[in-house]
């Protein structure tokens, strides 16, 4: 008797529903990947690894409620009420999880792939219990792939950098931030301007911004930035941050 459930649920309508659904999960992480990869370039905090997630489950959640006659083995005994309330307790659950594990420290932003990943594995848990087992290994497997490996390739494409630099300047040095911009782009990087924030402590200006490198593989790297400033007459301290996600 089990192993003929085991059989009835890997054949027939079953077995064209899950490669239907596989599909569709292998054309949302390609689809998502492609939007990640914009914001990747642009430097934003949610990437290729989020966005292909993000739209895995998405699809996941959506398309499998087209085979509504299939779930639990298509017998209407095995589904009494709507199942698809469970989902939406379930998913609205999960949200709130997901929006625990994120955490903003200036301008870092972790978690953001590890809530997406949360996220896709409700779905996957829904897809087990629906019954779609196939569907639910690919998106297991898609979902591990994108978190272990796209972000080597995402660091392998052009793409830009963004450090979060904090200055320090000695009291009798004047900083400007024309020029400062004017030695930021010599180097490969772009003050964002609307990031900077000027504060003043022991009576010494200390300068908070975002530098944007306009081409990863072209811009100075912290390490060389690093000595510059350590060289520099009127800065004091420093700090230079990667900005992460």
């Amino acid at each position: 008797m089990l192993t003929e459930t085991i059989r009835h649920y890997w054949s027939g309508d079953f077995l064209a529903a899950n490669v239907f659904i596989c599909l569709n999960l292998g054309g949302a992480l390609l689809l998502g990947m492609l939007v990640g990869y914009e914001r990747s370039y642009q430097g934003r905090a949610a990437g290729m690894r989020t966005y292909g997630l993000v739209c895995m489950a998405s699809t996941a959640l959506t398309v499998f409620v087209g085979f509504a006659p299939l779930w639990y083995g298509g017998s209407p005994a095995q589904a009494p009420g709507d199942p698809t309330r469970v989902v939406q307790g379930v998913v609205t659950g999960i949200g709130f999880l997901c929006a625990g594990v994120i955490m903003k420290d200036g301008r870092n932003i972790r978690g953001l792939t590890s809530a997406a990943s949360i996220w896709a594995v409700a779905a996957i848990g829904v897809l087990l219990g629906v019954g779609f087992y196939a569907a639910a290994l690919l998106l297991a497997l898609l979902s591990t792939l994108s978190m272990s490996s796209l972000h080597r390739l995402e660091a392998s494409l052009p793409g830009r950098a963004t450090l979060d630099v904090q200055l320090t300047f000695r009291q009798s040095f004047q900083p400007n931030l024309r020029e400062l911009a004017e030695i930021a782009e010599a180097r490969g990087y772009r003050v964002v301007r609307d990031s900077l924030t000027i504060s003043f402590a022991d009576n010494q200006p200390l300068w908070r911004f975002g530098a944007e490198a306009l081409e990863r593989s072209r811009a100075l790297s912290p390490a060389l930035l690093a000595e510059e400033l350590a060289a520099h007459r009127g800065i004091s301290s420093f700090s230079i941050v990667p900005v992460r996600h």
